[in-house]
């Protein structure tokens, strides 16, 4: 992808004293008292901003937060605690500025916090005169906030269509490059696994990835109505009966190309969604109809296991079962282990699989955990994000 690198800009001399507009994701959670819960967000933002500030730039950087109202800054919106975390990180002072789009005052060396960008109105709506304000407020804008990498808002697609030079930052440009190595040029064969509660919201991304990945995995609800859609029942298993022919079709897709949608040969039940439901491992044929199915069974983990083992390269979005209780996580942590232990170049992304890759330990395993949840979906899909979009515009002239 042909797109300008700030580390390049760095690397060539091109930074110093100049004022650099830096949009992160910054959109951490908070409890009830405001303070940040989990901040790797935060942490992931601190790369870019340490790059600039060793080029001798002067530092803007924004975010947003929460879902806050046009023109209203409640308490619970402003980005305070994430300068409070930014000074800890940097060692060094982060001012938070409110009504900063008409002017910002920072020196080189320095970094101020904007705060929360989606209270200026037209953000959201990428308003033309919004952004070319926040444009003249710098010299070069940085984007490196995949996570709004699908979003064209005037903080993330608008400002880089005026700014006089317009880039990625370090962690945007390990996106493209880990998404391009996994999904543009990969290393064969290319195992995708997709799970979740419904077909329906990864109906486009099942669809797509069928006329690209040499498996495609299928786990939670998803899996459920592929396994109806072949004929076998699955009780009062959560699915979308709507969706067989889809589900078909995705499979006639994979079958056509010597391509296969694993179908599950047993799976873990219980009679409750509960943590403290018995579970039960039977054959998949064998799903009584006051079942839920749970989980894949130990011999479809260890089948999926071998098949991951063999990977060249693997794209994983969503759990396998409802691991979150310990009698149903044989399954994902067994998935998790395999992509630990192959050699395949792997990338993860989206919530409960972070959530999955934390849990079993194997951070340093996965070669490349994507920071962006509704992102990397899009991605999944083969739809071109905005963010890219406009970043290989400004590249080409």
């Amino acid at each position: 992808m042909n797109i300008l690198r700030f580390s390049d800009l760095c690397a060539r001399g091109r930074v110093s004293g100049k004022r650099v507009f830096i949009r992160a994701d910054l959109n951490v959670p908070l409890d009830a008292a405001g303070r940040i819960t989990e901040d790797t967000r935060v942490r992931a933002s601190i790369p870019c901003i340490r790059m600039a500030l060793d080029a001798g730039a002067a530092v803007m950087v924004t975010s947003h937060l929460g879902r806050p109202t046009e023109r209203r800054l409640r308490p619970e919106d402003s980005l305070a605690p994430v300068a409070a975390r930014m000074e800890e990180l940097l060692g060094a002072p982060v001012p938070l500025l409110a009504g900063w789009v008409d002017g910002v005052t920072v020196q080189p060396g320095q970094v101020v916090l904007l705060e929360n960008c989606r209270v200026n109105p037209g953000e959201k709506k990428n308003d033309p005169e919004l952004a070319r304000k926040m444009a003249a407020l710098c010299d070069i804008f940085v984007h490196d906030a995949f996570g709004t990498a699908h979003r064209a808002e005037a903080s993330t697609y608008g400002i880089a269509q005026f700014a006089a030079v317009a880039c990625a930052g370090p962690l945007l440009s390990a996106e493209i490059d880990a998404i391009t190595k996994a999904l543009a040029n990969p290393r064969r064969p290319l195992v995708a696994i997709v799970a979740g509660s419904k077909v329906s919201t990864k109906l486009s991304i099942l669809k797509s990835l069928a006329a690209k990945v040499d498996q495609l995995i299928v786990g939670g609800g998803i899996a459920n109505t592929f396994m109806l859609a072949v004929g076998l029942p699955i009780g009062k298993s959560l699915a979308e009966p709507a969706l067989l022919d889809e589900a078909r079709a995705v499979i006639a897709a994979m079958k056509a190309r010597g391509a296969e949608v694993p179908i599950p040969t047993d799976v873990v039940t219980a009679k409750t969604f509960s943590a403290e439901a018995p579970a039960t491992v039977k054959a998949a044929a064998d799903v009584a109809a006051d079942d839920l199915i749970l989980d894949i069974g130990p011999e479809t983990a260890r089948r999926l296991a071998q098949q991951l083992q063999a990977a060249g390269t693997i794209v994983w979005n969503g759990p396998v079962g409802v691991f979150e209780f310990d009698a149903f996580a044989n399954g994902t942590a067994t998935i998790a282990r395999a992509i630990a232990d192959s050699d395949a170049f792997s990338i993860a992304g989206g919530g409960d699989t972070l959530a999955a890759i934390a849990k079993y330990g194997i951070e340093q395993q996965v070669g490349y955990i994507s920071t962006g949840g509704g992102a990397f979906l899009e991605v999944l899909e083969g739809k071109t994000l905005p963010a890219f979009e406009i970043l290989q515009q400004r590249a080409s002239g």
